[in-house]
């Protein structure tokens, strides 16, 4: 029975429900059945999106028979706003190739956004408009990608400019969604990026890192948790080991979806993604 992994989503299924409970202005430790109820739509949203993802890299990794564990929920107590930093697997045994390792890192991503888009459109649906007004107090302002302006744009028609969306949780769960997938897609060492764009270049995959670290650095004086990204990818490396067999060459389909995959990022990216203002 694996203990570990269900204790941790327990914990964190207690501090997403604690988390929307709190977008929702309501105290927690009022009332337990209150931040149920209150933080219920929030919570299992965000960790629906979040199990789908874990779901397609180890569904995909027993199709290729690499030995991996069941996903471990990170939790996070309030005040951190989400309740969680993710889910992560563990893969036990080497990757044969690179094109199991295409498989398995990009099964990940696009399950989770196959997820995540439907869920912004349902919570930008309950979400209130409002027209702009200048406020002294401290309000947390979700930073837009482009997908999710474009989305908030078709389903309010309305100008970000002159308006504001009071985000539903669901909305708030699908923007952490969009805004991990583009997390996990950096191309760095061992995040679902990394894998793809070595799959993809090889041994390129190294000056990509480079390239993007170096995007990162001004960035992060917009938003100093870029810096907290880059200070963990440099424990954890910024380029990818060698697979077993470096000569297997990807399909056509395969070089379609990697494609699709860096659009997806591009689309998803969100340079400041948390103001408070």
């Amino acid at each position: 029975m694996p203990w570990v992994n269900i204790v941790l989503f327990l914990a964190t299924v207690a501090t997403t429900l604690v988390a929307g409970a709190m977008l929702r202005g309501i105290n927690p430790f009022v009332s337990p059945w209150m931040t149920v109820r209150a933080g219920f739509s929030f919570s299992a949203t965000l960790l629906g999106i979040l199990g789908v993802h874990e779901a397609g890299h180890f569904v995909m990794s027993r199709r290729w028979g690499v030995k991996a564990t069941l996903p471990y929920f990170i939790p996070v107590p309030p005040p951190f706003i989400f309740g969680t930093m993710g889910a992560v697997i563990k893969m036990k045994s080497p990757v044969p190739h690179r094109v199991a390792l295409f498989d398995i890192a990009v099964a990940g991503p696009l399950a989770g956004f196959v997820v995540a888009v439907p869920a912004v459109v349902v919570g930008l649906k309950l979400s209130m408009v409002h027209p702009h007004t200048p406020t002294t107090g401290a309000n947390l302002l979700f930073g837009g990608s482009l997908l999710f302006n474009g989305l908030v744009r078709l389903v309010h028609g309305v100008d970000l400019v002159r308006y504001d969306i009071i985000l539903h949780p669901v909305a708030v769960a699908g923007w952490v969604g969009l805004f991990v997938t583009a997390l996990n897609l950096l191309p760095f060492g061992q995040l679902d990026g990394g894998h793809i764009i070595y799959s993809l270049f090889g041994c390129r995959q190294g000056m990509v890192a480079g390239l993007m670290a170096a995007a990162l650095v001004p960035l992060s004086f917009l938003w100093q948790g870029w810096l907290i990204w880059l200070a963990l990818i440099y424990f954890v490396g910024f380029r990818h080991p060698s697979v077993l067999v470096e000569e297997v060459s990807l399909t056509r389909t395969r070089w379609a979806l990697g494609w699709l995959t860096i659009a997806i990022f591009v689309a998803t990216f969100t340079p400041v993604p948390l103001i408070v203002g």
